[in-house]
């Protein structure tokens, strides 16, 4: 009888208290490396999301981001990306970028939602920022974003 008590109260504490990685989960990731990016006269401090954990949680859980800052997700290859607000508190522009720095399409997506947003031709890169960014700085489709990444992507 005792062990059956035992069992029931356990089994229903796993339905109760979240996971560990339950709890990771909800953690926003803020120890990514980083790099320094430009567009025109800006600079941008960008995370770097490239393992596929890595770009899944994104920016999910974030309350606050700079506004000098973003995030930079790097595919093995070029391919047709597609995003989404999953778990993502703030509004968010994405800059879908090719292999040479072009930006070649710009949307804006609103948190906690689960529309896709893809870009207009095969990309290797998503860069991030707070929704209203690009506007501000008149940064649109063909502007051209320089930095590390993009030198490396040409070797």
């Amino acid at each position: 009888m005792f062990q059956r008590l035992a069992a029931l109260l356990l089994l229903s504490a796993s339905f109760v208290m979240p996971t560990h990685a339950q709890q990771q989960q909800q953690q926003p990731q803020t120890d990514l490396a980083r790099t320094q990016l430009s567009v025109g006269l800006y600079k941008i401090d960008t995370q770097i999301a490239q393992t596929p954990q890595q770009r899944e949680i994104g920016l999910m859980f974030r309350k606050t981001m700079p506004q000098a800052e973003g995030m930079i997700f790097v595919f093995e290859q070029p391919a047709t990306q597609c995003f989404w607000m999953r778990n993502t508190l703030l509004p968010l522009t994405a800059a879908f970028v090719a292999d040479d720095g072009r930006i070649v399409n710009l949307v804006d997506m609103q948190p906690l939602t689960e529309n896709s947003h893809c870009s207009e031709e095969p990309v290797r890169y998503v860069l991030e920022m707070n929704q209203g960014w690009f506007a501000k700085k008149n940064i649109k489709k063909g502007a051209k974003l320089s930095g590390e990444l993009f030198s490396a992507t040409k070797r």
